[in-house]
């Protein structure tokens, strides 16, 4: 379902008080690939996609990273 508004970048802080997981919990599942992988910003800045996170939410237990998909 397309939406109109923009797609926001969360950072480490928001995701963690949006999905209510820990931080070393976020970092094993993306290493799992059963979370969201964060998004490059700058050399030292990282940001997750909030439609990717929205997604997680939606159905946490059966997520995959799509390989395909573009960083």
């Amino acid at each position: 379902m397309p939406s109109d508004k923009p797609d926001r970048i969360l950072r480490l802080k928001a995701v963690l008080a949006r999905t209510s997981i820990s931080r070393a919990t976020i970092y094993r599942k993306v290493a799992a690939g059963t979370f969201p992988r964060q998004r490059k910003l700058n050399t030292r800045c990282a940001g997750w996609l909030e439609s990717e996170i929205d997604a997680w939410m939606q159905n946490p237990f059966f997520y995959s990273v799509d390989d395909n998909a573009i960083t």
